[in-house]
């Protein structure tokens, strides 16, 4: 051996074997004992460098001797490990406010971790969609075609999508794996039918997919050409044996305007549903993403945010990212009262989360093969001319803006004319139950 490094890098034979036999995580490996800097080997003293004093008590406290047992096997006697700390940036670069944010930013960029079944967190809330999708990502097509998973917003569901790409691609890398939104899909064929190109390269595009990821396909739903695209792509595929993945915020039987036939189909296979985490489940994603980002926490910090966050894994990320901001800024691990500050932050800024015209015009638009300049145009097609009236009507339910300030989003369009295609549209709800379906589902697409 010419250096020390080189005998640290030959003893990743040994700790990937613990990896194999679960004795470590692969998590711990990549975060702990693969980012220390070996320095030297002074007799049977191995020195490493860490990057922080909380670096160096994990591995003094966890992993000292399975570092200690590799390094004898390569070196064949027994070695002691010494673990020392970076030296400390001076006071003038510590206070520099551009260093700290770009060393913030890059801690949290090396606390992102793949989207692979060893990464996610399985709980009583979702054991039985992991399993499903397990099972697929083993024997894509042979099994559970299709593959629906359905729950709310932030529970892992395109977690366990890309779960299922990556492992397929790992066992078969020349496998054509499509992913696509709802959205992405019906937007996509509504620009090519606009701008009256060729369909065909679009057909080719997802009818040859092996296996077809499609997020949150609740959108399509009420949009007629997308959804006889999505029929016809659907049987194609199914009748070749190539797996299709769906996932949605609702069940099949629940996404109002979805026509029967399509509707029919998605319940042919298995339906998998993810509801929000349990305790134990919320507990552990917050040691987790603590882990990754260096951080610290108390049990007591740990269950508190578990308890008050039980929505989505999304809060317990992002309380975690901001406690862990607080610290890097003031030096200081974090105490209770900021983690209480934290997650007040967190449901003040959901509850307040605005929705924009922009976003309630392009939904319906969308819905009716539009766009959001059309709807605010002086156009009359009836088309455009349905669409505007359903989005004044929508936009007055979700946001309950003024009929003045609807008319002024929507063109310049004087009060009375928005007062009356309200009063319209609710009119034709009473009437007509697919208008009411339609509108609901265009309302809860917003809404999530």
């Amino acid at each position: 051996m010419k250096s020390f490094p080189e005998v640290f890098e030959k003893a990743q034979s040994y700790f990937l074997e613990k990896i194999n036999n679960e004795e470590i995580t692969n998590i711990a490996y990549n975060l702990w004992i693969s980012s220390l800097v070996p320095l030297k080997l002074d007799g049977n003293v191995a020195y490493f460098n860490a990057s922080s004093d909380f670096h160096a008590n994990i591995i003094n406290q966890n992993y000292s001797k399975i570092i200690a047992d590799a390094l004898s096997e390569v070196l064949g006697f027994q070695v002691e490990i010494n673990v020392a700390v970076q030296s400390t940036p001076s006071d003038e670069e510590d206070n520099d406010p551009n260093k700290r944010r770009e060393e913030l930013e890059k801690s949290f960029s090396n606390a992102e971790y793949d989207y692979t079944f060893d990464t996610f967190i399985v709980g009583r809330s979702n054991e039985f969609a992991h399993a499903a999708c397990t099972a697929v990502a083993k024997e894509p097509g042979s099994t559970y075609n299709p593959l629906f998973i359905h729950g709310p917003s932030g529970l892992g569901k395109t977690h366990l999508m890309m779960a299922i790409s990556n492992e397929i691609k790992k066992r078969a890398p020349e496998t054509n794996i499509i992913y696509v939104t709802g959205e992405a899909f019906a937007n996509e064929l509504i620009n090519a039918i606009q701008q009256k190109k060729d369909t065909s390269q679009f057909h080719q595009k997802y009818r040859s997919a092996d296996v077809l990821l499609v997020d949150d396909v609740q959108f399509i739903a009420g949009k007629e050409s997308t959804q006889e695209e999505f029929f016809h792509t659907f049987n194609q595929l199914r009748q070749e044996g190539k797996q299709i993945v769906l996932t949605s915020d609702r069940p099949p039987r629940d996404i109002k305007t979805l026509e029967d036939r399509i509707r029919t189909r998605f319940e042919w296979g298995l339906i998998a549903d993810i509801s929000a985490p349990d305790f134990e489940t919320r507990i552990a994603i917050v040691r987790r993403k603590s882990e990754l980002l260096n951080l610290t926490l108390t049990d007591e910090i740990s269950e508190l945010i578990a308890n008050k966050l039980k929505r989505d894994i999304r809060q317990l990320e992002g309380c975690v990212k901001k406690l862990k901001a607080g610290q890097h800024l003031m030096g200081t691990p974090p105490t209770m009262a900021q983690a209480q500050k934290a997650i007040r932050e967190i449901i003040s800024d959901e509850q307040t989360s605005p929705i924009t015209v922009e976003r309630i015009l392009n939904e319906v638009g969308s819905v009716y093969g539009v766009t959001a300049e059309d709807i605010c145009s002086k156009k009359r097609s009836a088309q455009i001319s349905n669409a505007r009236k359903i989005s004044s009507y929508v936009i007055k339910v979700v946001t309950d803006m003024s009929f003045k300030s609807i008319g002024m989003e929507l063109g310049g369009r004087d009060h009375s004319t928005i007062m009356y295609y309200y009063s319209d549209i609710e009119k034709l709800i009473q009437q007509d139950n697919q208008v009411k379906e339609m509108i609901d589902d265009i309302i809860t697409n917003i809404k999530s």
